[in-house]
């Protein structure tokens, strides 16, 4: 509370104090109403019977257990290999997507913060951002008509000899893993870059003076720095990667199922409000369990990651 005081009174030395009110109560409605509010409800929710609307705050609309245990053990009472499966997958493979994003993404920002200069970075910063303009679903929609059967990969591909028949690439999940570690991409770029940019370049020349190698440069000067930088963007890739819908939808192969697409099955197709909300607030719980396991980990506090 101290330091969102302090936070205000900044804000309102340098810009006046309408201004900071302004922040402060926009801020505050932000977190009310678009984030606490919606996810106080949707644990009410998922304690709940699945009721019709007229049983709905009579005695039999009571609190319970049902929806979680039904995650574990299924209607059978043996345990739900099918469910827990899917989430554990989903896991891995946004798991996989953040490392992938990283090893893309490090050496982009580097270049972007201590090699391009002038014209070279503002160019590559419009080539990262432009193609953003274009909605999530058409690029998703293009990675499947440049992984599909008849796309520019199988073209390429099969003109050069490299293979004989079409690869299914939707089937193997390339397209899927492709669409997803493009989609978060500058979610990683910017915060590695934000962190690496504050790196004195004299540093890195008095290693390499002392003779240190590039990969010790960046193993004992670079990547400490960057590691703040590094922990942000993954934590955003990891949690989005987890919860996309889209993506997995329009990209996805017949087994692979993720995790949001249960949700939405319970949402929508099976209108069990209730089971839904359970199964969102067990992938939140999760995920959010994951990401503080990694931070203890790799020794990374959440003020590093909000710098």
């Amino acid at each position: 509370m101290k330091a969102l005081q302090n936070v205000f009174k900044e804000i309102a030395g340098k810009h006046g104090l309408g201004a900071a009110s302004f922040v402060g109560i926009a801020v505050l409605f932000w977190v009310i109403f678009l984030i606490a509010l919606p996810q106080v409800a949707m644990l009410d929710y998922s304690f709940r019977f699945n009721l019709p609307a007229s049983e709905v705050g009579g005695p039999q609309d009571v609190y319970t257990l049902e929806n979680y245990a039904y995650f574990f053990q299924g209607n059978d009472g043996t345990v739900n290999t099918l469910d827990i499966g899917i989430l554990v997958r989903t896991l891995i493979a946004a798991v996989f997507v953040t490392c992938i994003d990283i090893m893309l993404c490090y050496p982009i920002a580097f270049i972007l913060a201590h090699s391009a200069t002038g014209v070279a970075a503002r160019m590559m910063v419009i080539g990262l951002i432009v193609p953003f303009w274009v909605n999530e679903i058409l690029r998703a929609f293009a990675f499947r008509v440049l992984f599909g059967s008849t796309g520019l990969i199988n073209g390429i591909g099969m003109s050069m000899g490299l293979w004989d028949q079409p690869v299914d690439f939707i089937r193997a999940d390339v397209a899927l893993y492709s669409g997803l570690t493009y989609a978060y991409i500058l979610l990683m770029v910017f915060p590695i870059f934000n962190a690496v940019e504050a790196l004195d370049r004299n540093q890195i020349e008095a290693a390499r003076d002392m003779g240190a190698s590039w990969w010790r440069v960046h193993w004992r000067v670079v990547l400490p720095v960057a590691k703040p930088g590094i922990a942000s963007g993954a934590t955003m890739v990891f949690m989005l990667t987890a919860g996309a819908l889209a993506a997995p939808q329009i990209l996805g192969g017949p087994s692979s199922l993720w995790f949001t697409q249960l949700i939405y099955q319970w949402f929508n197709e099976s209108a069990n409000w209730q089971r839904g909300s359970a199964y969102a607030v067990i992938l939140l719980l999760v995920c959010i369990s994951f990401v503080m396991m990694l931070m203890r980990i790799f020794k990374v506090s959440i003020g590093e990651i909000g710098r």
